[in-house]
């Protein structure tokens, strides 16, 4: 091939590369940043409600229960709806004050210690298919059967398993508890079908006392699904700076004109000598 042609070519193909790659990379990474919780002067922990928020992500975050932070916050309604800048209570933290110098106390007799309260607790879990993929569980996303979860004491008291199923009554909890399990600290695994990929982690510590429920979500999206471009709204759509687009436009065709001159200049010249008829090449 033509020294001058291949050389043609060559800057044609990296044109119009470097054309498709640029805007492609245009877009700005968007990170969502979540706020710390931190304790006020009176010890309270404190919330304000962010776009999006629900009582399940806001009582991930701060490893609480659902239940626990309608305890904590009595005026949530049975539905627990959430309204942008509500303030919630997270927990409560105890402030130890600067002792001040005075005469030392009369030492109290010994009281006896009371007998420290034992008893069990209920951990549920929930395999729920993730339809979005944003590792939360909507209103929408049912449960999935046919998963595998095992609850597993840190110290080798407790120890059980189940499959996961689906329940006949829609208004029934749609995940599986494990009753009647002693207080500790525990890891809870879970084993999910062939054709799905998990959106979280499935591993998880948890530490509960007696008397608690503890409810656990994990989800997992199916390997058929196939992303819905049509349904991603403007906020999640990449943005993408116009100048980058121009420039990429004006290196396409120019991409396109060196190869309209790459193709000219390898047709062979003709001409007609004369009135002869005879074609010369």
């Amino acid at each position: 091939m033509n020294p001058k042609r291949l050389l043609v070519l060559f800057a044609l193909i990296s044109l119009l590369l470097f054309g498709l790659w640029l805007p492609a990379n245009a877009a700005s990474n968007m990170q969502q940043i979540i706020p710390t919780a931190t304790p006020g002067v009176d010890g309270r922990i404190l919330y304000i409600v962010q776009p999006g928020d629900s009582c399940f992500r806001v009582a991930a975050i701060h490893g609480i229960t659902v239940d626990q932070l309608r305890q904590l916050n009595s005026k949530l309604d049975v539905d627990c709806g959430l309204i942008e800048g509500q303030e919630l209570l997270i927990g409560m933290v105890s402030l130890v004050g600067t002792p001040t110098a005075g005469p030392s106390p009369t030492p109290a007799p010994p009281t006896a210690s009371p007998t420290p309260f034992t008893g069990t607790t209920e951990i549920c879990i929930l395999l729920f298919n993730d339809y979005n993929g944003n590792a939360l569980r909507e209103e929408t996303e049912p449960a999935v059967a046919g998963g595998a979860i095992s609850v597993t004491e840190n110290n080798g008291e407790y120890s059980a398993a189940q499959d996961t199923v689906i329940p006949a009554d829609p208004e029934a909890y749609q995940g599986i508890c494990f009753s009647n399990v002693p207080e500790g600290s525990y890891n809870i695994t879970v084993g999910i079908p062939d054709n799905y990929n998990p959106t979280t982690n499935l591993n998880y510590s948890l530490d509960v006392q007696a008397g608690d429920r503890a409810e656990v979500s994990f989800g997992i999206q199916s390997k058929e699904v196939v992303a819905d471009t049509a349904a991603t709204t403007p906020e999640d759509k990449p943005k993408m700076s116009p100048i980058f687009g121009i420039l990429g436009g004006f290196l396409l065709l120019g991409g396109a004109a060196l190869g309209y001159y790459a193709w000219r200049s390898g047709k062979p010249e003709s001409k007609l000598s004369g009135g002869s008829g005879v074609l010369k090449k």
